[in-house]
């Protein structure tokens, strides 16, 4: 069976009863709808990235990852070309990172995108909760922005 191309791949993470958690999943429903008229791009939101998302991938031309860290400064947005690493999943869970998955795309199926970027927003807070702090709120247009920045002249290479 081929499995379709698809030109950009948006792969957004998060849990949405966690606070800042959600940006993810809440960035990913904006890229839904922003780019809901252009059959190249695919978004895919889950709560972590799983193995089985590597084929997904591999079929990918471009692919943005987009995740909240608890390493960079509440509200702080990092854009960032990702490489592949070796998957080393955490204990007892299938979660990897952007890094891993790649290199677990080429690995199983020989390809992947030709350009990877991971959009990395701080977190100010994991408690469990449906809201986001202040921090994450008031830099959800600028991810927005950056997001539409980082796609945008992709898709007209």
């Amino acid at each position: 069976m081929t499995h379709p191309i698809t030109h950009c791949l948006i792969l957004a993470c998060g849990n949405t009863l966690r606070s800042d958690d959600g940006i993810g999943p809440r960035l990913a429903a904006w890229a839904e709808q922003r780019y809901r008229e252009d059959p190249s791009i695919r978004v895919i939101s889950c709560h972590q990235w799983t193995p089985d998302l590597a084929e997904d991938l591999a079929h990918a031309e471009l692919a943005l990852f987009i995740d909240c860290t608890i390493d960079a400064p509440p509200g702080s947005i990092q854009l960032r070309e990702v490489h592949p690493s070796p998957p080393t999943p955490a204990p007892n869970t299938p979660q990897l990172g952007a890094s891993q998955l790649l290199a677990l795309a080429l690995e199983l199926f020989g390809s992947a995108p030709r350009s990877v970027q991971l959009l990395t927003i701080g977190a100010a807070s994991l408690e469990l909760g449906e809201t986001f702090s202040p921090e994450i709120a008031e830099a959800i247009p600028e991810a927005c922005r950056r997001i539409d920045d980082t796609i945008l002249p992709l898709l007209r290479d």
